[in-house]
């Protein structure tokens, strides 16, 4: 029997439907699909199939309300958006292992609302974030990065307070605090990994693609 904590579960948000060759990838690899509702069109008609539709339903059409009514899961929580909605009901399911696309683009604000969550699924699951660019990747604690010579990469504290030491970047960080969300980007990894030290804070890397 398959192993919730062990499949993959790609989270499909109401951003810009993903054109780049590794967040298509993601969707054709998954285990499963989960749409926030206003995505299930474009997601259908780029040839994907949900196992389930969440969110509030104000985007949702009524031809793919028809469609997949065996799988809509209706969530009227106004304190919430939809992509937490859809982390909340993988929760629930037990999937652990998520990859969000279609989170960004749009609207900016929708995008920097997205990414920043990241900071708070990571309390509960694996998480990722694959862009048409790059990853987003959120960290709790120091971690050592998967990278490659010359990759670009930026750091963003969520709790600005917070000390970082760097090893691997072309600009190293010494316990140095991030207090504005420019302070640590375009840095760039000099090898096939790169390390982070910090203690009780929230941190979410960016990696650029190559191309």
């Amino acid at each position: 029997m398959e192993s919730n904590q062990n499949s993959r579960t790609v989270i499909v948000a109401d951003g810009t439907f993903p054109t780049h060759p590794v967040p298509l990838d993601y969707l054709a690899n998954a285990d499963r699909i989960i749409c926030c509702d206003g995505s299930v069109s474009n997601l259908y008609y780029a040839g994907f199939i949900p196992e389930a539709i969440v969110g509030d339903m104000d985007s949702l059409s009524e031809e793919m309300a028809q469609r997949f009514a065996d799988r809509i899961f209706p969530d009227d929580n106004q304190d919430t958006n939809d992509l937490t909605k859809a982390v909340a009901w993988c929760i629930k399911k037990g999937y652990k292992d998520l990859v969000i696309v279609g989170a960004t683009g749009k609207r900016e604000d929708h995008t920097i609302g997205n990414i920043s969550l990241l900071a708070e699924y990571i309390k509960q699951v694996n998480v990722i974030m694959v862009t048409d660019t790059g990853l987003f990747l959120p960290f709790l604690k120091s971690s050592e990065i998967s990278s490659f010579s010359g990759q670009q990469v930026s750091l963003f504290s969520i709790d600005p307070g917070t000390e970082i030491t760097s090893s691997g970047l072309r600009y190293p960080l010494n316990h140095s605090k991030i207090n504005n969300w420019w302070c640590a980007t375009l840095n760039e990894a000099t090898g096939e990994k790169f390390s982070l030290e910090f203690e009780g804070g929230r941190v979410i890397v960016y990696l650029k693609f190559i191309i």
